[in-house]
């Protein structure tokens, strides 16, 4: 079991890697930057020579080549189909070593979301960055990690020392952080892929007159009209700041509660164990919403908002060790 858990060890990291570079590849609109899945331009990586852009740019005429975010697409490609390999061999492992205790189902729903998540690849360029695809896309990465983490607590055999029985309690609210949360990752999905990031610049909400501005008919459809692109967005002025207000009141609502909930823990643990784990917490909680105030007063800079989804990666997995500890590990 320690190599199988060195092996997901090592697919965490990847995992987080991918999702940054998946950040990157959308915050420098590179999502189409190869127009084709799952090569680029009909090339097995980006066209560099002068003959090979020729016969790209004749192949898509539409899209002319730009190498840079070509290679912020591929690079991207290349992580997350070495991340499925990595997988498809941990489930490997599993399935062998089934009978000696290794969980199974994990590894196995693992692969069936990697699957799904390749297939969203594929339909974030086939249908042009339609919002519920990428923000899918976006939602698959975060799943995929998670499940990986799970498996690694599952194989990491510990007990929190002294119990700490009182913190039982807190089970219930622990899950329903995570839910909150996700509903907060996904609401920023839906900015990003919405295009809809920079059209409030004043804290907290948003300028004068946002909620006179407020729409919610069209704001949130999954199902948008068919466009030839949803590149660079659709939505009107309305409907953008409709859905950035409300992701910014999500994000209130979500730094309050799982505020209340580290602190709530911290206060009533016995173990250093939960102490840690509640104020480390805090600390990602504190460092995410530094980041999410200076995307506002700095207009969107480009490490701080990738950072936003990483570190955003890291609380959930703070917030999912809390949770597993709470109901497995008392």
């Amino acid at each position: 079991m320690n190599s199988t858990r060195r092996l997901v060890f090592i697919a965490i990291l990847l995992a987080i890697t991918v999702i940054t570079l998946g950040a990157y590849t959308r915050l420098t609109h590179a999502g189409l930057g190869c127009p084709d899945w799952p090569g680029c331009y009909g090339f097995i990586d980006v066209p560099q020579t002068s003959t090979e852009i020729e016969k790209a740019e004749a192949a898509f005429p539409q899209r002319p080549v730009e190498v840079q975010k070509a290679w912020n697409e591929m690079i991207h490609r290349y992580f997350a189909g070495t991340l499925g390999l990595l997988i498809a061999a941990i489930f490997i492992l599993a399935f062998k070593n089934r009978d000696k205790g290794m969980p199974l189902f994990l590894p196995i729903i693992l692969v069936a979301t990697v699957i799904f998540q390749a297939a969203l690849g594929a339909w974030t360029v086939t249908m042009k960055l339609m919002p519920v695809v990428v923000m899918g896309h976006l939602l698959g990465g975060f799943v995929t990690l998670c499940l990986l983490y799970l498996l690694y607590l599952r194989l990491t055999p510990y007990r929190v020392p002294g119990g700490d029985f009182s913190l039982r309690k807190y089970r219930a609210y622990a899950l329903f952080g995570i839910f909150i949360l996700t509903l907060q990752i996904a609401l920023g999905g839906w900015t990003s892929s919405n295009y809809a990031a920079l059209v409030c610049t004043e804290l907290p909400i948003c300028q004068d007159g946002w909620a006179a501005q407020l729409t919610f008919s069209n704001s949130f459809d999954l199902i948008p009209p068919e466009r030839e692109t949803y590149e660079f967005g659709f939505l009107t002025h309305a409907e953008r700041v409709t859905i950035h207000a409300v992701h910014r009141i999500g994000a209130i609502v979500t730094a309050l509660y799982l505020g209340w909930l580290a602190i709530s823990v911290m206060m009533k643990a016995q173990s250093k164990f939960f102490r840690r784990n509640a104020t480390l917490i805090l600390v990602i909680l504190g460092v995410q919403v530094g980041l999410g105030v200076s995307n506002i007063v700095f207009n969107l800079p480009l490490p701080v908002a990738v950072a936003h989804n990483v570190v955003a990666a890291v609380l959930m997995l703070s917030l999912i060790t809390l949770t597993y500890s709470l109901r497995r590990k008392i």
